[in-house]
């Protein structure tokens, strides 16, 4: 099995015992978010399989995203540093791609009349949602101009055997590529594939130039060309084991109403393109697991994004500042509002320096927090420890009003004109004369290890 296929990920997690099974039938109307957003309450983040679906035989997974340490396992490497090996390795771009011949999702097809979407157990999440959405979809189209492919997540809203509602809202590759080719009159092609490796979710997120590829940047996650696979209907290549793929293309010129969808921010979001996709075909593996990703304020839908930011943000900082040690965007600031920095300071001012590039770098972050290399700042105590004791308000914070934010759909604190402040915190402590911290000694630490079996 090859090491991009999902499945091998699943059966290592199978015998690992993360995935815990439901064996009864759960409704397909709220009840497997309610149990997710339960969980998450809970702090309690398990992979959940529900193998009975009401109205579907194909069994439901979800919190596959939900935690750091599942992209460190896709990546081989711990959970605490998945950002500083996703920040490695997205910039060794492999720009070939391996073609897969009778990729395993071409096991069962549906095309014509055959085609229905309400086959597939589509989930509906929150009673605020239009209807049933498809949440884990990526989507991958093509440059109308380039021929660069992208790949993304994009919410889509069920409303026919053969349509669903897409919004193209972030404005970004997708929204641009499509805007190209409605300005000449053509629809834009475009596939969608469900249950995929986590390296081309977190791949699929990463910041690239417009008419570059994403799949070479997902192929440098893995180390080796992405394997690809033809479509049917349409001239796109997608991941050769996605669990499901389904061909189509968004209508030029066409707008239905979509939304409003609980987005990660915890808000509804009326906000949408209004945009219609089309199905073409259907493919779908034998016995199929269908992803779906739990949306709202949820660790699914933020860890991903978290970590491509944070991934980001160390390749930029780390430009001008070759003693950042670390940078976590923590799910209390949805993954992308807040952002702590740790560095080994050596001038006084390099805080600030830090602050600002991180402003620069994202118009989306509203708070970035410095603090010193001994603060672990992925312990978010930590690091409010170091603002209680290393700070002063009147000279360590700086702010900076009506700047670019995110927009008030997700954002209800920003204006009218989706503007925000933005606010910059130098939790560091002087390079000279301040108290030191309480350390333990490291010996001691090693040996007290043999007592923990007496407080389990």
């Amino acid at each position: 099995m090859s090491i991009q296929d999902w499945r091998t990920l699943l059966e290592q997690w199978e015998e690992e015992g993360e995935i815990k099974h439901v064996p009864e039938e759960v409704k397909k109307e709220y009840e497997i978010s309610t149990l997710m957003m339960d969980l998450e309450k809970e702090h309690r983040y398990p992979i959940m399989q529900f193998d009975n679906v009401e109205g579907s035989d194909i069994p439901v997974i979800t919190n596959i995203l939900g935690t750091r340490d599942r992209f460190g396992k896709a990546m081989g490497v711990d959970g605490k540093h998945v950002a500083e090996e996703y920040a490695k390795r997205v910039k060794n771009r492999i720009e070939e791609h391996k073609i897969i011949e009778n990729p395993p999702f071409m096991a069962n097809s549906m095309y014509g009349d055959d085609i229905d979407l309400y086959k597939l157990p589509i989930i509906t999440h929150f009673p605020i949602d239009a209807g049933a959405y498809l949440t884990s979809g990526h989507v991958i189209a093509k440059d109308p101009e380039s021929g660069a492919e992208t790949i993304g997540f994009h919410r889509m809203q069920l409303k026919d055997k053969d349509k669903l509602g897409i919004s193209l809202h972030s404005r970004q590759r997708l929204w641009e590529y499509f805007r190209r080719s409605e300005e000449k009159g053509e629809n834009l092609e475009a596939a969608i594939v469900i249950g995929v490796h986590p390296n081309i979710s977190l791949g699929s997120q990463a910041a690239i130039a417009y008419d570059k590829g994403k799949f070479a940047s997902i192929a440098g996650l893995f180390g080796e060309a992405l394997e690809v696979a033809d479509c049917s209907k349409i001239d796109i290549q997608v991941p050769a084991y996605a669990e499901f793929v389904i061909e189509g293309e968004i209508l030029a010129d066409v707008r239905e109403k979509e939304g409003p969808f609980a987005e990660f921010t915890n808000y509804a979001c009326h906000r949408s393109t209004e945009n219609v996709f089309k199905v073409k075909a259907i493919h779908y593996r034998e016995n199929p697991i269908f992803h779906d990703l739990t949306p709202g304020y949820s660790s699914e839908h933020i860890t991903v994004v978290a970590i491509q930011r944070e991934g980001d943000l160390l390749n930029a900082l780390r430009n001008t500042l070759p003693n950042i040690k670390a940078v976590h965007s923590p799910l209390s600031g949805c993954g992308i509002f807040h952002c702590f920095i740790s560095m080994k300071k050596i001038a006084e001012g390099q805080a600030a320096q830090a602050i600002f590039a991180a402003f620069a770098v994202d118009h989306n972050l509203k708070m970035a927090v410095v603090v010193d290399e001994d603060v672990d700042v992925f312990n978010e105590q930590e690091v409010l420890w170091a603002m209680a004791t290393r700070l002063q308000a009147d000279r360590d914070v700086f702010i900076i009003p009506q700047s670019m934010g995110m927009g008030e759909t997700l954002d209800p604190s920003t204006d009218e004109l989706s503007r925000t402040a933005k606010m910059g915190i130098d939790a560091t402590k002087p390079l000279e004369g301040f108290s030191p911290k309480i350390e333990m000694n490291m010996d001691v630490e090693e040996a007290v290890k043999r007592l923990h079996k007496y407080t389990k």
